[in-house]
């Protein structure tokens, strides 16, 4: 029953089977499977199937409050009876990339700590390249990073996905109707991060991929901070993590100018030694994984 109401809960969040497949690491046969039999359990329709997307009725909606409250109800179980020996030590060191540190992350770091308050959490916030050089040499044991290298020495487990967008400030008049071409890319003032960044590795793979050979950059960044701040005072664009920008998005001081037929998708992975193992790392991505949208 605990997997069918995970696999219930993902598939509500976002609103589609095959995006809960890829989050779970199932096949979407066995998403249907698992939505239909809870239908058939609870007599109830909890999704309207529509030809390109999905929704919650309003019983699904209902069970989703259940499900929530079963499943925090499950985590506080398996920590009290099954991990009722310490299952953490007295500190975690880890590293992570900016925009998991800075928007991922915190909300998870803050429940944690209700629940272990004994465990001290220490997190090294670097850009992607500085995280992995730290694995390498040893000096943490895991990150979390925003691209995912060929070194055979790591290795990657994916996280969650993430999309970069197109934002600019909310005040800037330019494309009123929200949309430009792909080839419009190269003639907007952009802002954009430093060499070492997970997320500009990305862009850069996608502009290479829609023969964009450069951007017209004019102030380059070392942070997400620093370039939504540098945006707040300028009509100058930047391409975010969707993650980054969510608060600026809700608060109308940024919006998104959408990229026609131009998508940009990437994962978040878990990051480690090739062939270390560690408890300690174990349960904390466990941990990570099952509470990062709570």
């Amino acid at each position: 029953m605990k997997n069918k109401l995970h696999i219930f809960k993902s598939v509500a969040q976002h609103a589609s089977f095959t995006k809960a497949a890829e989050q779970l690491f199932i096949s979407q046969p066995a998403v249907s499977k698992a939505i239909r039999n809870l239908e058939n359990d609870y007599k109830c329709a909890f999704f309207i199937r529509k030809r390109n997307s999905i929704e919650l009725t309003a019983d699904g909606k209902s069970f989703l409050v259940y499900v929530n409250r079963i499943l925090d109800i499950y985590t506080e179980l398996e920590h009290q009876f099954i991990h009722k020996e310490k299952a953490f030590p007295d500190q975690i060191s880890f590293g992570a990339s900016t925009t998991i540190a800075n928007y991922i992350l915190p909300k998870v770091i803050a429940k944690f700590k209700t629940q272990f308050p004994d465990t001290t959490i220490k997190i090294d916030s670097e850009n992607s390249d500085e995280i992995e050089k730290l694995i390498l040499n040893q000096q943490i044991d895991f990150g979390i990073t925003e691209g995912k290298n060929t070194n055979p020495s790591l290795q990657f487990t994916k996280f969650i996905k993430d999309e970069i967008v197109l934002v600019t400030n909310v005040k800037n008049l330019s494309h009123k109707k929200g949309i430009i071409e792909v080839q419009e890319l190269k003639n907007l003032p952009i802002i954009e991060r430093e060499i070492g960044s997970g997320t500009k590795k990305i862009i850069q793979q996608f502009l290479h991929q829609n023969s964009i050979k450069k951007l017209n950059t004019v102030v380059t960044l070392n942070s997400t901070e620093a370039i939504k701040n540098y945006l707040y005072y300028s009509n100058s664009y930047a391409l975010l993590s969707i993650n980054a920008v969510t608060e600026d998005l809700l608060h109308n001081k940024l919006k998104v100018i959408e990229i026609k037929d131009f998508t940009i998708e990437r994962w978040f992975y878990f990051v480690y030694r090739t062939g270390y193992q560690n408890a300690t790392m174990s349960n904390f991505e466990n941990y990570i994984r099952s509470n990062y949208n709570f």
